[in-house]
């Protein structure tokens, strides 16, 4: 079970559509395949979504920080040196998904040499979890006509809706679009990707206080300490920390002081060993827990259902597991489906993620 090479690859799949919100847009998933092969012949596998606006990395800088700095740190260890493998990871500052994408291969790698999956290894409370989609920026008909076709097609009926635009109105108007054209049945919240003021939270959160939401997420930056602090304490729903809870340490410090009341854990940026401390951390401080999506592809997101199906708390609530269908192709040889508004964790060995490798030699983009 030592690790005997890590392997990077970049590729670029385009999206149906730009993806849009407060703090960016994507056109095409420019991730990073990353593979851990072993000395019995096992490779594990992951993928690491580079999200410049939000934590600074490239494709370019995973590739090479894996590359020239881990891939030499890890040779050698053994599936089984998990903490060693993250202290030595942790000497470099910042790279989240790229250290990510390898703690990920690494459990994959080690659940195809046990024969068990990864989501047993965790914890093994379910095989599935209930989907939440995304709705990015657009004009209020288009982004219920979204959502009305994934409820419809797929059994959808958790949104998330990102605000964050000014004025607020055009958010506002959105989310009453959403509630009115798809009625009481459906749950809805809304994520800021702090792209307003702590005041513009605040009204915007009056203006929809009819509406029913269920979360607000990331309405202000985290860095005006004081506003967000105040805004926290006027809300009558969970506050979720997303961006600004990479680490326990984070959400330690973002909950203990009253700028959050609930978490959202995205497995690309903490893999799964980061991802199991700020769970235990989450459920001894009895907070919400929502499982989030790097605007993942369907590797990605087969990592995230993995991870809170295996817990009670992580799949008590819907999973933002479908950002994958606006995808116009991926890497897997089978692809994810959504079935009455679930996603099934894959039955095999770690993952049960195969990939094409017709579709990888046609997307990477270093040959």
């Amino acid at each position: 079970m030592k690790i005997t090479q890590v392997e990077a690859i970049p590729f670029a799949i385009p999206y149906r559509k730009p993806l849009r919100f407060a703090s960016g847009e994507v056109h095409a998933a420019e991730h990073v395949l990353v593979r851990v092969h072993t000395d019995d012949g096992i490779v594990g596998v992951a993928e690491a979504p580079p999200r410049p606006f939000t934590y600074g990395e490239t494709q370019a800088g995973i590739v090479a920080v894996i590359d020239s700095i881990f891939a030499p740190q890890l040779a050698g260890l053994s599936l089984l040196d998990r903490e060693i493998a993250h202290a030595r990871l942790g000497r470099t500052v910042g790279n989240p998904t790229a250290k990510s994408a390898i703690d990920m291969a690494m459990w994959d790698a080690l659940g195809r040499t046990l024969d068990v999956s990864v989501t047993e290894l965790l914890g093994g409370f379910t095989d599935r979890m209930r989907v939440s989609h995304m709705l990015g920026f657009d004009e209020p008909a288009a982004m219920l006509a979204e959502a009305e076709k994934m409820r419809d097609n797929y059994g959808i009926t958790t949104f998330k809706v990102k605000v964050g635009r000014r004025p607020v109105f055009l958010d506002t108007a959105v989310v009453r679009a959403l509630r009115e054209g798809l009625g009481d049945s459906v749950e809805l919240y809304v994520d800021g990707n702090r792209g307003w003021t702590a005041a513009e939270s605040a009204r915007a959160m009056k203006e929809m206080a009819d509406l029913d939401l269920l979360f607000a997420e990331e309405l202000c930056p985290a860095d005006d300490v004081l506003g967000r602090r105040w805004l926290v304490q006027q809300l009558d729903v969970p506050f979720i920390a997303d961006e600004s809870a990479v680490s326990p340490a984070d959400v330690t410090r973002e909950i203990l002081g009253g700028s959050a009341t609930a978490v959202s854990i995205k497995t690309a940026r903490s893999g799964f060993t980061r991802s199991q401390r700020t769970h235990h951390l989450a459920e001894g401080l009895g907070l919400e827990v929502v499982m989030g999506n790097q605007i993942d592809g369907q590797l990605g997101s087969l990592c995230s259902v993995a991870f809170g199906a295996a817990y009670s708390l992580t799949s008590r609530r819907a999973g933002e597991l479908s950002n994958f269908l606006d995808m116009s192709d991926d890497l897997l040889a089978e692809p994810l489906r959504i079935s009455d508004g679930e996603l099934t964790v894959r039955p095999g060995a770690g993952l049960g993620a195969e990939l094409d490798p017709d579709k990888l030699r046609h997307y990477r983009q270093d040959s």
